[in-house]
């Protein structure tokens, strides 16, 4: 006589179905799962309740017609010692379902180190997804770490495609070594919703904010502007910090001269360290982390269109989140304003670290901004040394490596800020002043040649960061030579042609047309050039205000000593003063630049030198 068909028509019944990860070992005798029918026999029809774990319904427990991959509510009747599963039909009008997780131990990503090999559960944020054409892989983080871990269906397809970046997970899989990095292999990945996402989001969002603080750790040197700086620093590093910790790309903008290059590797050291450390990809320092090098003083157009070319591919090709962009030795003035805009459009993050004159309209665009001027400082204080402070911020085993960069940067930037002497101080016996102008000079040369590319190797063997001092000092006196031997070319050409003037203030103005009487294409480029005139016409005037203009058809280059000049200002009144000049430009007290339209060339000039006319001049002391 058959059985009665087994009916349940209480309320909040649960039902439980199992994860792909689960074994025999989560199964339990008395519950109620949903399976698939997989197939039919003599005896009774075989129910899969996932693809590891399958049970028989025998015929006399068979309650309605099925045909394979049918669903079916099945409850357990009993687990045999040999493994096989009793399993009864049943029906249930009004069911609750839930998930039925691997059992495994709980783990933080840190500790995944000591689980090699054994099955574990995470909980975190999809930082990245990334297909390879085999596994799809998932970067998590956690209140701990980053790790990723590896999906796979079959190859080149996506692995749960539900899952999106800032989602909260919940993984169970096998601990793995690959290619010598930690990796989890997925069994199952659930999503979470509701309290649990929360509350794993707010575990993971308050251990973040504790891990991205910055150590307390004093200054290299004594600077009073420096230290008014400091809060303004640890809280740019505990962004940069948060970035690394949370696998968002970041985008490194720096001028192209030694001391923006100072400044960008500093961090560039900094963050690639403290990705390593965190459990990052072997190759996250290049797909994570992009250093750049831009012509002009400012974040031009062509800059942020570039970076926004990249930053969107990669989002939509492997899952990564919009960078964080960092700014440094540009990005605190007007010019800055319409890339600044242009990034506002795609909601990027954006800290800038300064030496330039603020204006303070571009602060309603960054999450921080480091900048001297804003704690009575100035442009000696430069972006090198700045860089360099912050870097220590975000990580200080980095510091025995960069400590040398703020000396160099101030010896190539010119400064005569305290600072500078200081710096110089704290490397003397590894670094003598010479020393580091030669390798200012040498960043210089190489930069020129390296254009848009940040050359980031060749850079750390001129910086002596590779660890390689023979070939550092080989290199850098290569490059000296012939950065010299260009240099001394392109004065014996230029110096003849140089127009002198005594302005109404004292000041000697000199002008030199470097379209016409300088070569073209190659180093020194014009701004160097005039600079170079500059500290001549310095040397042959010792005592007296020098300010030397070199210009072309649509731009001109300013270098000045004892004429402290606000040269933004100066631009902006000069674009109000001489319309269809299509005037625009920057730089701080002693160097500049302005470009033009090529017909209004001498109104901007003669206005230019008007304005420089009636400044006051004063020799440092």
């Amino acid at each position: 006589m058959s059985r009665p068909l087994v009916n349940m028509n209480e309320a909040n019944i649960t039902v439980y179905r199992m994860s792909p990860g689960c074994d025999l070992g989560d199964v339990e005798v008395g519950k109620t799962y949903i399976g698939r029918v997989q197939g039919f026999a003599n005896f009774g029809t075989f129910v899969q309740l996932n693809d590891r774990v399958k049970g028989l319904v025998h015929k006399s427990n068979v309650r309605t017609q099925h045909k394979e991959r049918d669903s079916i509510l099945v409850r357990v009747l009993n687990i045999r010692t040999n493994g096989n599963i009793d399993l009864e039909e049943v029906t249930i009008p009004v069911y609750t379902v839930e998930m039925v997780e691997k059992k495994s131990t709980a783990v933080r990503l840190a500790e995944l180190g000591g689980k090699v090999g054994k099955t574990v559960r995470i909980e975190g944020e999809i930082a990245q997804i990334k297909q390879t054409s085999g596994p799809t892989i998932f970067t998590i983080v956690d209140e701990s770490g980053t790790e990723n871990a590896a999906a796979f269906v079959e190859a080149g397809v996506r692995a749960y495609p539900e899952a999106e970046c800032g989602d909260m997970v919940r993984i169970v899989g096998e601990v793995m070594m690959r290619q010598n990095q930690l990796q989890i292999e997925v069994e199952s990945l659930t999503i979470l919703a509701g309290k649990d996402a929360e509350a794993v989001r707010e575990r993971i969002e308050k251990a973040l904010d504790l891990r991205s603080e910055p150590p307390d750790i004093p200054l290299l040197i004594e600077s009073p502007v420096l230290e008014k700086l400091k809060p303004e620093m640890r809280k740019v590093a505990k962004i940069i910090r948060r970035a690394v910790f949370t696998s968002q790309p970041i985008v490194l903008r720096h001028h192209a001269d030694a001391d923006g290059i100072c400044a960008g590797v500093a961090i560039e050291q900094a963050v690639i360290a403290l990705m390593r450390e965190s459990g990052a990809d072997f190759d996250a320092d290049y797909f994570l982390f992009k250093r750049a090098p831009s012509k002009a003083p400012f974040y031009e157009i062509e800059d942020i269109i570039r970076d926004l070319d990249f930053a969107t591919k990669d989002n939509v090709r492997y899952g990564q989140k919009m960078p964080l962009v960092i700014l440094m030795d540009n990005g605190s003035t007007e010019e800055d304003l319409p890339s600044m805009k242009m990034a506002q459009v795609y909601d990027l993050s954006m800290v800038v670290i300064d030496h330039h004159h603020p204006d303070a309209v571009v602060d309603q665009y960054l999450v921080g901004h480091v900048n001297p001027y804003h704690v009575g400082g100035d442009f000696g204080i430069t972006a090198g040394m700045l860089g360099t402070e912050v870097a220590r911020l975000v990580n200080p085993a980095v510091e025995p490596v960069i400590r040398h960069l703020p000396a160099v940067a101030g010896v190539g930037d010119r400064s005569e800020a305290p600072e500078r002497a200081r710096y110089l101080a704290l490397v003397q016996d590894t670094y003598t002043e010479e020393n580091c102008r030669d390798i200012a000079l040498a960043l210089d040369y190489q930069q020129f040649w390296l254009r848009f590319n940040d050359g980031r190797e060749i850079i750390k063997d001129v910086l002596n960061l590779a660890g390689d001092t023979e070939r550092h000092r080989k290199l850098v006196a290569h490059l000296v030579e012939g950065a010299n031997l260009a240099i001394q070319d392109q004065m014996s050409a230029c110096m003849p042609h140089v127009r002198h003037q005594t302005l109404q203030n004292g000041a000697e103005l000199f002008l030199i047309d470097v379209e016409i009487h300088a070569h073209k294409f190659t180093f020194p480029p014009p701004g160097k050039t005039s600079g170079e005139v500059h500290d001549r016409l310095c040397q042959q005037h010792a005592g007296s205000p020098v300010v030397t203009i070199g210009f072309g058809p649509d731009f001109a280059v300013l270098r000045s000593r004892g004429v402290m000049m606000n040269i933004p200002q100066m631009v902006r009144e000069l674009r109000e003063e001489i319309p269809g000049g299509g005037i625009s430009g920057g730089g701080h007290l002693v160097v500049g630049s302005i470009k033009f339209v090529e017909g209004m060339r001498e109104e901007v000039l003669n206005g230019l030198i008007a304005k420089i006319s009636r400044v006051k001049t004063g020799m440092p002391a």
